[in-house]
């Protein structure tokens, strides 16, 4: 192991860089140059009680609890804009994506091109930036464009189709696989790879996205406790906790854990259709999407020997911050337009409270309104919460009613008088939702998804590495 990579947990103040940015505190630099490595497990469809650190009592997760245990877990993280596909452009931007228009779903609505994303950042720090798995941020917009330097390719599909997700692949050996267990492999390649440099890793499983009836039956039987109807969900997500045990094998059999910092999170909560579990909140992905279990997921943000080990943050907090809290361990000032903040202070106690004292959320879908409509607002213990595209404003105690079953704006009409004129005065310096249709001639770099094949693609620039195209389909 390279030991100049240690004792990063060293801060300094750094004064503004640029008007309008406010001083950050900073990792930082090693001897040597070196800077600690930051991985991100951004997990599909997570319901914050489907993890064993937050309660699950039916799903063994016993890596991603270890995490919890090396580290610290949040309660309260959320998602600024739920679905799938704004919730990854939030993450990889730092900011509210409905500051450009994208308010929904809005597949195909691209991230501005002055603005950099997380992975552009880390490449532009000095880092070598690797992404496995599911992209879904712009449909001609792909991550080789955006920053990233070497992207898992996605393996061929059984009975070679070539449209829409698909939960199981070809292997290099010509035999059907499970698509999470080989991007397990592609995780610890990667580290085998870059374990001498500094690297920014993104895990995007497609696991465990509902609908989950393709979790092949060898996981399903490792969760004997989950009843029938979670079968499915257990055995995706052991999958899931599979292939990160794999990155953690290969941290410590490079010596890298304590020169490594890991933020894991969902882009969304799980889908109760699915048996997904939201305790103690309700809700989720589809039919009542409005609830606290559709924003509210699990996160835990390990670095041994930098954080405070099996320790809890109770602070409000939200995906923009892994961006500055990456950028602050790559010891670089964050962009101008980048709304999140750096968690360390909070996470080490340096710092205490929440880390926003408010947040937001407007998710406007023009398809459907009604489904995907969503306007709320957290501050201290309230939430503010507006349902189904309707007129009526509601009022919850998150810390007394975490399942929203008692409205107060009846009890409480001035607490709800000022959150709504604070919602209103937010929405109002927005931009006009924008929709997929505006972009139709918008010509990208790369494509939207990774290319398809077995190895790694890599952008324009850096090093080849080796790549094997998926084989055409016969005409």
């Amino acid at each position: 192991m390279n030991m100049n990579r240690r004792r990063f947990i060293q801060t300094s103040s750094v004064g503004a860089v640029a008007a309008g940015v406010m001083p950050q505190i900073l990792f930082a630099e090693q001897t040597g140059g070196h800077k600690p490595n930051v991985v991100i497990l951004f997990i599909d469809d997570l319901g914050y009680g489907d993890v064993g650190a937050f309660g699950c009592p039916d799903i063994p997760t016993p890596h991603i609890d270890s995490l919890a245990e090396t580290g610290v877990k949040c309660t309260w993280s959320y998602i600024t804009n739920p679905p799938c596909s704004p919730s990854r452009c939030c993450l990889m931007t730092g900011m509210y994506t409905q500051r450009f228009g994208k308010a929904g779903m809005g597949r195909g609505i691209p991230i501005p091109e002055d603005h950099p994303t997380m992975a552009e950042f880390m490449r532009d720090a000095g880092y070598v930036t690797g992404m496995v798995g599911r992209w879904d941020i712009g449909k001609s917009q792909g991550p080789l464009a955006r920053g990233f330097q070497e992207v898992a390719c996605i393996p061929p599909r059984p009975g070679g189709k070539s449209k829409g997700p698909s939960y199981h692949c070809i292997d290099r050996n010509g035999k059907e696989a499970y698509l999470t267990d080989i991007q397990g492999n592609y995780l610890a390649e990667f580290v085998d790879r870059n374990k001498d440099k500094p690297f920014f890793l993104y895990f995007a499983p497609l696991g465990i996205h509902v609908p989950v009836t393709h979790a092949p039956e060898k996981h399903r039987r490792r969760a004997p406790k989950a009843s029938s109807k979670r079968k499915a969900i257990a055995g995706s997500l052991i999958a899931v906790d599979d292939a990160i045990g794999k990155l953690l094998v290969k941290l410590k059999e490079h010596g890298l854990e304590k020169d490594t910092l890991i933020l894991f999170t969902g882009d969304n909560g799980g889908d109760p259709k699915a048996a997904c579990r939201s305790h103690p909140f309700r809700g989720g992905k589809g039919k009542g999407t409005q609830q606290e279990g559709w924003v509210h997921t699990p996160t835990i943000v390990s670095g041994p020997g930098t954080l405070p080990t099996g320790t809890t943050f109770n602070g409000m907090m939200c995906t923009m911050d892994f961006y500055a809290t990456a950028a602050a361990v790559a010891g670089k000032p964050l962009p101008e337009r980048c709304e999140g903040k750096d968690l360390l202070p909070f996470l080490k106690g340096k710092k205490t409270g929440d880390v926003h004292e408010e947040l937001y959320w407007y998710n406007a879908e023009p398809s459907d309104p009604k489904h995907r409509h969503l306007q709320a607002m957290r501050w201290k213990q309230w939430r503010l919460l507006k349902q189904n595209g309707g007129n009526q404003w509601h009022l919850f105690d998150m810390h007394k009613d975490p399942a929203e079953k008692k409205d107060l704006a009846g009890a409480h009409p001035d607490i709800l008088k000022d959150m709504k004129k604070r919602h209103a005065a937010w929405v109002a310096k927005l931009p006009p939702v924008r929709t997929p249709n505006e972009f139709k001639n918008y010509k990208g770099v790369g494509g939207g998804e990774p290319p398809r094949g077995w190895g790694w693609a890599t952008a324009k620039g850096h090093p080849k590495l080796p790549m094997t195209p998926a084989p055409r389909k016969k005409p």
